[in-house]
């Protein structure tokens, strides 16, 4: 009983909390609570990852990617925030990488520091701006990067890497 009360507590933090800062309750990872006597209580909380959320943005298909990707525009950049060594094993054709877990601060630089630091020009914001990761995860932080520092078309391609190669979509290698 107390770990009933103990679980029912900390849910009912995480659910005001997810409340509060939009964050999907899945963050606070509960897997099970000892109980006196040694029965083990494991909450009915199935976790969510942060990009099985509903997006506020517009989210891209393996079809759509695969146009952009045959018939670049100036208009439309592809990101790819992977780090450097995932990015050197291939990634979607006319992406660049600007990696979101070494470099979170990317986003803000102003441009001079950003080129300086990646040697192309920084993401204009008055373009649609398109990430893919891996696997979705890094893309939706990437996202929400992105929109608090003022990009205003953001999209993402949930599927991500994962899904470009299993869907057999060309590999490019710097």
């Amino acid at each position: 009983m107390a770990a009933r009360l103990a679980y029912s507590a900390l849910a009912s933090t995480v659910c005001r909390r997810t409340q509060r800062t939009g964050l999907v309750a899945a963050t606070s990872r509960i897997s099970s609570l000892q109980q006196p006597g040694g029965r083990v209580f494991r909450p009915a909380f199935v976790p969510v990852r942060w990009h099985s959320a509903p997006s506020k943005g517009k989210v891209y298909q393996f079809q759509d990617m695969q146009q952009f990707s045959n018939s670049p525009s100036s208009e439309r950049i592809l990101v790819d925030v992977r780090e450097p060594s995932e990015y050197k094993d291939g990634y979607i054709p006319g992406a660049i990488n600007i990696p979101i877990k070494s470099q979170p601060d990317a986003i803000f630089l102003p441009e001079d520091e950003f080129e300086d630091r990646f040697g192309f020009s920084k993401p204009d914001p008055e373009k649609e701006v398109v990430f893919y990761c891996k696997s979705g995860v890094r893309s939706s932080a990437a996202a929400q990067l992105a929109k608090q520092h003022g990009y205003k078309d953001v999209a993402e391609y949930r599927g991500s890497w994962l899904d470009w190669q299993k869907n057999g979509g060309e590999a490019k290698k710097p």
